[in-house]
């Protein structure tokens, strides 16, 4: 996809767009016949056709339409229309359209390409498909056109990679992946295998990967600008590639969907894409816990005691709580050992999360009030949504135990995805500025691309405008 600054006499395609109340304004000016079909509600689409081109008329909504409703429009444009639009240049006209909004609508239109597997074969991305508008100058376009690829580019390999079935994301060939992304990306990375796990005493991570087939794979990935001075902020994201739940086994019926128990570390490494091809002014320490949670005679057992990266004991309760515990050890390693302005981790973490709030959005935790307002603020103007939950000691006497320091989940059936943020708490070493990202409900569910549960992409655009914002 290319963005001109020009327009031609001439053209096969053209992209009209309008809200209900610029249609009330402008339908006098077109055939009757298409105020029948078309009212500019969010989402409505009317073909015209002639001999000579073809007018796509699109609906946005109300008149006080917001950015991310614009992109939403385009995505599923994209998707529903993708058998009809022809890979040729382009007009888009717009009487109203801001430059944000224009943004936006690029951005929809390119993620709302990807399907599983990803493939480039939606007309957008042919070199010949090209949008001409002249509100915006060629510079400005430019830049609108860098953004929207490099977002496409991160959000597409989140979804991809929590598409892919297991056995086409055993732990190392995800590690090859992020290998290969480093030297492309000139990022700095760093994996440590069960033998220095155990050097450095990375027990609570080790305690999960101890049942895999595969071996540890601890891994750390740092983006630097050269900007001086510039704001340092850690992310870790979950990784688990599958979780059976251990010991502790999950209900077979819905099984096959824990693929998606990585989604916090595909958000990630979404937004370290993004990062790196925008070069933004910013450093990244990126650590991602990566294991299976198999079944093995090596297994981590209900009432072990395990003994985590800061010293702090463990006794497990239940091995399907496994997140927090690798997600203990990347947390306590990232405070003991890197600098950072921000700490952030996002994690498919409890059912707890879920039965709250369904998919309408994530739950956060933080120790910080500016953090928290931060996060608040950034996923209102996404739309990847959060709603703040409290960190009151109160509910660290439910993870008091009588064998260990503390245990890995509560026996209570409430609140676990409170208990669980209690618990994570424990080891981020005094951080002042910390927040943890509960999005199990949000990250895999409906999408208009496939007839099943799949990868929302959720977190991408949350953190890449995040970081993007952070000075």
């Amino acid at each position: 996809m290319k963005l001109i600054n020009k327009k031609n006499k001439n053209y096969i395609q053209v992209f009209q767009l309008f809200t209900e109340e610029e249609w009330i304004k402008k339908n006098k000016s077109f055939n009757k016949n298409i105020s029948t079909f078309f009212t500019g509600k969010k989402n409505e689409v009317f073909i015209s056709a002639s001999e000579d081109s073809i007018t796509y008329f699109i609906g946005l909504g109300k008149s006080s339409v917001q950015s991310f409703e614009i992109q939403q429009v385009a995505v599923k444009f994209s998707q529903t229309q993708k058998n009809n639009l022809k890979a040729v240049p382009t007009l888009l006209m717009s009487d109203f359209i801001s430059q944000k909004q224009f943004e936006e609508f690029i951005k929809g239109l390119l993620l709302g390409t990807y399907k599983y597997p990803f493939d480039k074969s939606h007309p957008f991305w042919s070199p010949e498909f090209e949008i001409h508008f002249e509100n915006i100058s060629q510079k400005k376009l430019d830049n609108i056109s860098q953004k929207a690829l490099a977002l496409s580019n991160g959000q597409t390999a989140c979804q991809e990679w929590l598409n892919k079935p297991a056995n086409l994301k055993t732990p190392p060939v995800l590690g090859s992946y992020l290998k290969d992304l480093a030297k492309k990306h000139q990022l700095k990375y760093t994996v440590f295998n069960r033998k220095k796990c155990e050097e450095l005493g990375l027990g609570a991570y080790l305690s999960v990967n101890q049942g895999s087939a595969y071996d540890a794979a601890f891994t750390i990935l740092e983006y630097r600008t050269t900007v001086k001075k510039a704001k340092t902020i850690g992310l870790i994201g979950k990784c688990v590639v599958f979780d059976t739940g251990g010991i502790s086994l999950k209900d077979h019926q819905n099984m096959h969907y824990m693929k998606s128990d990585m989604g916090g570390a595909t958000a990630v490494i979404g937004s370290l894409i993004y990062a790196s091809e925008m070069q933004l002014p910013v450093n990244l320490v990126v650590i991602l816990p990566i294991t299976d949670n198999a079944i093995s005679e090596k297994a981590f057992l209900p009432s072990d005691v395990i003994t985590a990266y800061n010293g702090k004991t463990i006794e497990v309760l239940n091995t399907d709580a496994e997140g927090r515990m690798i997600l203990a050890d990347a947390l306590s390693y990232l405070a003991k050992n890197y600098k950072t302005d921000l700490l952030i981790d996002l994690a498919t973490l409890t059912g707890s999360s879920v039965r709250m709030f369904g998919d309408t959005c994530g739950a956060l935790f933080s120790n910080n009030e500016e953090v928290k307002n931060l996060l608040l603020q950034t996923g209102d103007r996404t739309n990847q949504r959060l709603w703040n939950l409290p960190l009151w000691d109160v509910w660290k006497e439910d993870i008091q135990s009588d064998v260990a320091d503390l245990k890995n989940i509560s026996l209570k059936p409430i609140g676990d995805c409170i208990v669980a943020a209690k618990f994570l708490e424990q080891f981020i070493e005094n951080h002042p500025k910390w927040a943890h990202l509960d999005i199990a409900g949000v990250t895999f569910g409906s999408v208009g691309y496939a007839k099943e549960k799949a990868a929302t992409g959720f977190g991408v655009q949350l953190l890449t405008d995040l970081i993007e914002n952070y000075h």
